[in-house]
């Protein structure tokens, strides 16, 4: 099973043609599971240009398996301590939200499909963390 990131997402669906967003199209084409994280889904939904579109949106991710914290405490403190450990070797993510996605893909055992370099910086220190870079 595979985790979708928002920047995958994004790019699909504004038909950008980069590397992930044709992989994310096989993924689909062949029918290969994939769901999104619930940050995702929130991501996703507060980049919306206007009320139709939110609504299409809405429709569109609801339909898609979401993926949710199992133990809410302890995957904020292994984000936190995540994105301390980066800081500390002079790396600074873009977006806080990337520590939490990338726990829930270990905590769920799905290789992460993304297009954001946070994610392979927290690689470095997230071991368990698997990266989707072919099907």
């Amino acid at each position: 099973m595979i985790l979708v990131d928002t920047s995958v997402l994004i790019g699909y669906m504004k038909g950008h043609e980069g590397s992930k967003a044709l992989l994310f199209d096989k993924i689909i084409s062949r029918d290969i599971p994939f769901g999104i994280s619930v940050f995702t889904y929130q991501e996703v939904l507060q980049g919306a240009r206007d009320e139709s579109e939110l609504i299409q949106l809405k429709e569109y991710l609801s339909s898609q398996t979401i993926y949710y914290p199992r133990s809410e405490l302890v995957i904020y403190n292994e984000a936190a301590t995540a994105y301390y450990t980066l800081r500390r070797r002079g790396i600074t993510l873009g977006c806080t939200l990337d520590c939490l996605i990338a726990l829930i893909a270990i905590e769920n055992d799905l290789a992460l499909l993304h297009d954001d370099s946070d994610f392979d910086y927290l690689a470095e220190v997230l071991p368990e963390l698997k990266i989707l870079t072919t099907i």
